[in-house]
């Protein structure tokens, strides 16, 4: 058991990674033979992401979940393990998932039954024993999860917190959380029962035969008070979240940051020891930029040192545009010659793409979306087509109150339509998509806290059919997706429509008509989504004037029963108000098309 960053054991785990070697991993009924560390995807653009939650997936030995029904809320462990996981990674790759997002796998305090999330990291070395089918295995377990994984094809990105540790202290006359101040608040840590000791004020001062491992924090380098924050619950200017206690990254010994290099190195070695391909990271918002650059480069120049040429970062900024812009990439106006994390979850995006399908919000607000990333983005190191590589795009997560899915007690398919509707322009618009698990059976979940999306899974009956609906709808489009480099890396223009083929702009009306272009090359793959849920769309849409030919057809990709898109022509004496504001007259090239409610179509030539 490695306790401290400077055990032995540390050394040579790091020695073993920069070895290149070849290993053989059982993958289902077949040995298959990898490379190890596992080279990077080129782009991560060519795959999307399933996320899981590990104790809410499934587990492998037949027992149901702790609390039953599967989907009613619940704040303590399900259950689910690692070897779960394992056993349904090829019903991931089935699905057309590049890559699964753990949940946090690191050991929080055994004491907590509530950490089932694995946000309360109470060991920055060791991953949580409740995930371990075999008391005792987990280390071997989630190591034979990502090997096996890789051999199937899939990269394993884990869910790492750099803001704060677990519940590992209380607040004399408070307890776990207590109101947020500007003053310090005495402390009291917590042994390995979970008791908070009031002989244990100051951790440095606890003698060593009470230094249990599923006491205080871990490795020692982060057992110091004044790398705590604790002044009780805050936000953005410092504090913990409720119980979650908050570290101090900016203390400096000298030039040294010895929380921040702590971090650093307990990261990089899980890298080393688990073979992991990716970091997504927790409440980024709430570090120090310069932190967040630091930590970004360190995993990528690390990565890079072991054969991992394109180890990927990307972080929860809970926040619009601009502040996202202020961690990701290389900014052209940034003094410091590092770059910062590779990308972010795309919440401006999910604040309104979800309301758009569902016809509560009208296609100019994806629209202007994308014309405020574009001029936030100005000065990062990109191009239009490269934009997509610096955004994680979802529907929903763990911490919402509603999957998507929306669904009525008397009829509850009626709208199934628009989770097509919504993934297919997931996967079509700029970014790399993420699903969260259980969207491909149906889940449903809604209410007034996030326990309504933690189902758990593998005690719905047939949980893992890959014969239902949505599986196979989502099958679908990621092969679509595959199949059209346009559609990962392509350029990314919104389209005028018209009803009567002579005025021609975007829908400012909910619910309304979404069009917009793919363009790599000379190839355009054309996306129209009609998100009413009664009437059917007719008209026109545009489409590029030099890539294509009076005369040439496109054809729809996604759905044999769609209306076949007219012929391409060209009209003058038009009223086309552009995306970006211009009016103009023509010439322009267009296509006629028919769209059912809630229908999308995916068209190319």
């Amino acid at each position: 058991m490695i306790l401290s960053l400077n055990d032995p054991l540390l050394q040579t785990t790091f020695d073993r990674a920069s070895k290149r070697t070849q290993r053989v991993v059982q993958a289902g009924t077949q040995s298959v033979t990898i490379t190890t560390p596992f080279p990077s995807p080129h782009d991560w653009r060519d795959v999307w992401i399933y996320f899981l939650m590990l104790d809410r997936f499934n587990r492998d030995d037949g027992l149901q979940p702790v609390s039953l029904p599967y989907d009613k809320p619940f704040g303590q462990f399900q259950g689910g393990t690692f070897n779960g996981v394992r056993a349904q990674l090829r019903y991931i790759k089935d699905l057309g998932a590049g890559a699964i997002w753990l949940s946090p796998v690191l050991k929080n305090r055994q004491s907590d039954l509530h950490t089932f999330h694995g946000y309360g990291i109470q060991d920055f070395l060791r991953p949580e024993p409740r995930f371990a089918s075999v008391p005792g295995k987990e280390d071997e377990e989630l190591r034979a999860l990502v090997d096996e994984a890789h051999a199937l094809g899939l990269y394993v990105i884990f869910d790492i917190v750099l803001n704060h540790a677990g519940d590992v202290f209380a607040y004399k006359d408070f307890g776990s959380s207590a109101p947020g101040g500007s003053e310090m608040r005495p402390v009291e840590w917590r042994d390995e029962t979970g008791q908070a000791r009031a002989d244990f004020p100051v951790i440095e001062n606890i003698p060593d035969q009470h230094r249990n491992p599923d006491a205080l924090v871990w490795p020692t380098e982060l057992q110091q008070n004044r790398f705590f924050r604790r002044k009780g619950k805050g936000g953005e200017d410092g504090g913990d979240f409720e119980s979650l206690k908050e570290f101090v990254t900016d203390v400096r010994d000298g030039q040294i940051f010895p929380v921040r290099n702590a971090l650093i190195l307990a990261y990089q070695y899980a890298i080393a020891r688990y073979d992991i391909d990716g970091f997504r990271i927790d409440t980024l918002k709430f570090v120090e930029r310069d932190f967040a650059q630091t930590f970004g480069n360190a995993m990528r120049e690390y990565g890079l040192s072991i054969g991992k040429k394109n180890f990927f970062s990307y972080g929860e900024v809970f926040d619009d545009e601009a502040r996202i812009a202020e961690f990701i990439g290389r900014n052209t106006r940034d003094g410091s010659d590092l770059v910062g994390v590779d990308a972010a979850l795309d919440f401006p995006l999910f604040f309104r793409l979800p309301s758009f399908v569902k016809g509560f919000a009208p296609p100019t607000q994806i629209i202007d979306v994308y014309r405020r990333r574009k001029e936030l983005g100005r000065d990062i190191l990109t191009s239009h087509g490269e934009a997509g590589r610096y955004f994680v795009t979802f529907l929903d997560n763990h911490d919402m109150k509603e999957r998507f899915r929306s669904a009525i007690s008397d009829d509850p398919d009626k709208f199934d339509p628009q989770v097509t509707l919504g993934i297919a322009v997931l996967f079509c618009l700029q970014g790399i998509p993420c699903l969260y698990y259980g969207t491909e059976q149906g889940l449903r979940g809604r209410g007034n806290s996030d326990q309504f999306v933690r189902e758990a899974l593998w005690g719905k009956p047939n949980a893992f059919d890959p014969d239902h609906p949505i599986f196979k709808t989502i099958n679908c489009l990621s092969r679509i997706r595959d199949s059209q480099p346009a559609l990962r890396y392509g350029r990314l223009y919104f389209r005028p429509i018209s009803g009567d083929s002579v005025h021609f702009g975007a829908s400012p009306y909910a619910p309304g008509v979404l069009a917009f272009s793919r363009i790599l090359n000379n190839r355009e793959v054309v996306v129209v989504a009609n998100a009413s849920t009664e009437m059917e769309f007719a008209g026109h849409v545009l489409v590029d004037f030099f890539i294509n030919g009076d005369g040439d057809r496109f054809r729809v990709l996604n759905d044999s029963c769609a209306a076949v898109p007219g012929p391409v022509e060209t009209r003058n004496g038009l009223e086309i108000y552009e995306v970006d504001g211009g009016i103009a007259a023509g010439p322009a090239k267009m296509i006629s098309v028919r769209l059912r409610s809630m229908e999308v179509q995916i068209l190319t030539r």
